[in-house]
């Protein structure tokens, strides 16, 4: 039986959030403590759980087929490898930073100095065309402790929430590239696994659009209801039900999770009453 191969990162918040996801889709995987390669159970995949820098060159020979993979480390090291699906997750931006007290004005304060960095190339790609001198000094790990040891006069490195930063006295001067986790294809997958993998997809879209929606149940009197439904951006159509009580009906509808509090905002001044929020499992379309 033919078997898609994944690979996702072995530990930390992506290894998280990408576990999740295939749980979410019904995949559950058969994995041991430190176990590198495991099984899994509904859905015919085996899983690989390898360096986040390893895994772009193990696409590129073959040896998976997919991974879960943020897209940072493509931009870095595997340009030349397709992404199948974006997936709202482990979103980052990677940033060039100096220490707190060196005034920055623009990038034409880095001429002539010195950048830590675990991504040479992202750094090259960026300054390239800026016409900035600078030095690479590459590291792998922390770089957030170079400029304080003398090492260099700037960073490039991943930045979240910016805690890291902080503690090492540093400030973000320039948004290099913002990122999240995707889904990356190998340039000599299989037609077989190709199929396998449309139906991967299916049940990712499925469950990212249930993410990012809202269920929404509320009561509406009849003599307003025109002017709520005008505000209810649904998938197509919102459910509409009387109730008991003459003169009202329950509306049903989806709404995206980014326009969530606007829209419950102008549904209530629109006379909406009893309004009843649920999450979304799946979303089948």
């Amino acid at each position: 039986m033919t078997k898609i191969r994944i690979a996702i990162q072995k530990s930390g918040r992506l290894n998280e959030d990408s576990v999740a996801i295939l749980k979410d889709c019904g995949i559950s995987i058969d994995n041991g403590k430190d176990q590198l390669k495991a099984a899994t159970r509904n859905f015919p995949m085996e899983v690989m759980f390898l360096r986040n820098g390893d895994i772009p060159q193990y696409l590129r020979d073959g040896v998976v087929d997919i991974a879960i993979i943020g897209e940072n480390v493509l931009i870095e090291k595997g340009k030349d490898i397709s992404i199948a699906e974006r997936l709202d997750f482990s979103k980052c931006k990677v940033s060039l930073a100096v220490p707190k007290g060196v005034t920055y004005n623009s990038i034409k304060d880095l001429d002539g100095k010195k950048i830590a960095t675990s991504y040479p190339n992202t750094v090259d790609q960026y300054l390239a065309d800026k016409g900035i001198n600078y030095e690479i000094h590459q590291i792998s790990g922390s770089v957030e402790i170079a400029p304080n040891i003398g090492l260099a006069d700037a960073i490039c490195d991943i930045v979240s929430s910016g805690s890291t930063l902080f503690k090492n006295n540093l400030k973000e001067v320039e948004v290099m590239l913002t990122s999240e986790a995707v889904l990356a294809v190998s340039p000599k997958i299989s037609e077989e696994a190709k199929l396998l993998l449309g139906k991967l997809q299916f049940r990712i879209q499925s469950v990212l659009k249930a993410r990012n929606s809202k269920y929404v149940l509320l009561n509406a009197p009849n003599d307003k209801l025109e002017k709520i439904l005008e505000l209810l951006p649904g998938m197509r159509s919102p459910t509409i039900l009387p109730l008991a009580e003459e003169g009202w009906s329950s509306v049903h509808t989806v709404i995206q999770k980014n326009k969530f509090w606007e829209v419950i905002d102008e549904l209530k001044i629109a006379g909406a009453e009893g309004i009843l929020v649920c999450p979304i499992e799946k979303m089948v379309l």
